[in-house]
């Protein structure tokens, strides 16, 4: 990794590498909150110690991690970052290979969103596969125990195509059990069917293992709204598309009275998970099912457990707020213009006021967006096709951390720099972690280090890397200005005043006695700036107008500003750093 200078301020003043220091003790939290963070973890790939990644490998080549790796010495590991919530992704039991035919199976460990039992748990995951809820049960408890809560994944919108529940509750009817098959759309099937074409899964997606005779006929709809017996390859072809009472070829006209078969079952589904005291849903690809759904299903799975979240993944901006208002959402994916924005910043491609816009425009519902820079479907920041250094992205993990009260998510691996697999099998070299394969995921295994968790085989610049993770996410968690208090820009301001370039994001936050400046800098070279407090910024922060004022770094690098008459201060401004300023 390329060494870069990171700043990390709380207004104080000049900041110095962390790389220099990496003191025992973080300053004293001001409160606690219910703000959430976000721990994802790919199960299957999380406690893998095999380092062979053969390509298209087996689980006797290349290793598959187990509930039980999640220890009591990894879990404190993962809440020594701040963690509130630990989403474990591909819990549920999905599409494999073998056994389910390879024509319908991405790689051989499969797509974790090809669910084939949603009453089921992963075989891959269970060190004693008769045992694997109960292994389940036991990683839930654990979790518990060390004061995190738990997320597993709901996936509504599509299945496998095998799909076939061996484990439902007794007198619970399968998904497309009773189905027409001789009708499209009827309000009452579970899919959707292309009467009189068999399916035909693509050869250009063919894996090695793969025939090309997987035989399913009717044909039923893919999961990403194609209508077609002969999806390709880029298609979601392994997965078939639920039907919620929507006549999606007929102008989507919508069959909800009474209420359609597919709803019913999928609320008994939630349910069943709920009593199995998982803290919250993340909802794939929520917005492909239609918002009347969620509005009827929520509230009462929230009647069982009054404390359940759930988490949508939507892209749409234009339908954010009917998923919360209408659907009862509690939080929203924000990857369209958050995400999206500060990838670009880091690569030079935008504006700093792209930032506050963004704020202005979730005006009432900032609150409900969920941040991050990586995730399973994302590139990772190491990697080639993003920023090739995990620091350049740090400014940005600041500011999605710290501008509003919302949820904070990483991925695991992202606190250690890893750039993701290469040719792993399915996923191939795009800079992400294979979803689909068997594999160690290289960086991440220098912390598990042999199951010991404890970082011992990371590089110096890694267990700096870390140790900004863990500081600026526990800020976010315990810091009441970050988890309760109000949020104001001085970016377009100080822009208008060209006080800096458009390579720095600055913005307040406040609450009470705790008030805070966060200066994050986006430029490739050194930059002194000046800052003014706006008229606005001074009457939130309840400042005197005769006051003497200065600013210290929270995060560990010593620096101090000091304000002049007029509520200005000026603060050197390395490449790719970030302050996080208090003000005394």
């Amino acid at each position: 990794m390329k060494k870069l200078v990171l700043l990390v301020a709380v207004l104080i003043g000049s900041c110095t590498s962390p790389k220099e220091r990496i003191p025992d003790t973080m300053p004293a939290a001001q409160s606690s909150s219910s703000k959430m963070v976000v721990y994802q973890v790919f199960t299957r790939l999380f406690g893998n110690t095999n380092t062979t990644n053969k390509r298209f490998g087996t689980t006797e080549e290349n290793g598959v991690g187990k509930f039980n790796d999640f220890n009591d010495v990894a879990l404190e590991g993962i809440k020594q970052l701040g963690i509130t919530h630990i989403w474990y992704t591909g819990v549920l039991e999905h599409a494999v290979f073998p056994p389910d035919d390879a024509d319908v199976v991405k790689g051989r460990a499969g797509s974790p969103y090809a669910i084939k039992d949603y009453y089921d748990v992963n075989h891959d995951l269970a060190v004693v596969v008769n045992n694997r809820m109960q292994e389940f049960e036991q990683l839930v408890e654990r979790t518990h125990k060390h004061g995190m809560k738990v997320i597993i994944d709901f996936v509504p919108n599509h299945v496998a195509r095998a799909y076939q529940s061996d484990a439902k509750p007794e007198g619970v009817k399968d998904l497309g059990e009773g189905d027409d098959k001789a009708k499209a759309f009827d309000r009452d099937n579970n899919f959707y069917y292309i009467v009189g074409q068999d399916f035909r899964p693509p050869k250009s997606a063919m894996t090695p293992m793969g025939d090309g005779q997987f035989a399913e006929s009717p044909a039923k709809v893919t999961g990403n709204d194609h209508f077609s017996a002969t999806p390709g390859s880029g298609d979601w072809y392994e997965t078939v598309k639920l039907n919620y009472g929507v006549d999606i070829q007929n102008n989507r006209t919508k069959h909800f009275d009474p209420v359609p078969s597919t709803w019913t079952k999928m609320l008994d589904i939630l349910v069943y998970w709920a009593n199995k005291d998982v803290d919250a849903f993340r909802c794939d690809m929520a917005e492909m099912v239609p918002v009347e759904f969620w509005e009827w299903v929520i509230p009462q799975v929230k009647a069982v457990n009054p404390d359940i979240a759930f988490i949508a993944e939507i892209y749409n901006p234009q339908a954010y707020r009917s998923y919360i208002e209408q659907g009862h959402f509690d939080y929203l994916y924000d990857k369209v213009q958050l995400y999206d924005t500060l990838r670009l910043l880091v690569n030079q491609h935008a504006k700093s006021t792209d930032v506050p816009a963004i704020q202005k425009s979730l005006l009432g519902i900032n609150d409900h967006m969920l941040h991050f820079m990586e995730n399973h479907d994302e590139q990772r920041i190491a990697s080639k096709f993003f920023a090739g250094d995990p620091w350049k992205a740090t400014p940005a993990v600041a500011v999605s951390a710290l501008i509003d009260k919302g949820p904070m998510m990483i991925y695991f691996g992202q606190e250690v720099g890893e750039p993701g697999g290469v040719n792993e099998g399915f996923s191939g070299d795009d800079g992400r972690t294979t979803i689909f394969d068997y594999w160690g995921v290289a960086e991440h295994q220098k912390w598990v280090n042999n199951k010991l968790y404890d970082g011992g085989q990371l590089s110096p610049d890694q267990l700096a890397l870390r140790q900004f993770y863990g500081d600026v996410l526990t800020l976010a968690r315990t810091n009441s200005a970050i988890s309760q208090g109000d949020y104001f820009d001085l970016t377009e301001s100080n822009v208008a005043l060209n006080n800096y370039t458009d390579h720095h994001v600055i913005f307040g936050r406040t609450d009470g006695t705790e008030k805070l400046i966060i200066v994050a800098g986006f430029g490739t070279k050194q930059e002194r700036i000046k800052v003014k407090l706006t008229d606005e910024a001074i009457k939130m922060m309840g400042l005197d107008q005769n006051g003497q004022y200065i600013a210290r770094d929270l995060l560990r690098s010593g620096t101090d500003v000091g304000f002049d008459a007029q509520f200005q201060f000026e603060i050197d401004v390395p490449p790719y750093s970030v302050f996080i300023l208090k003000l005394k």
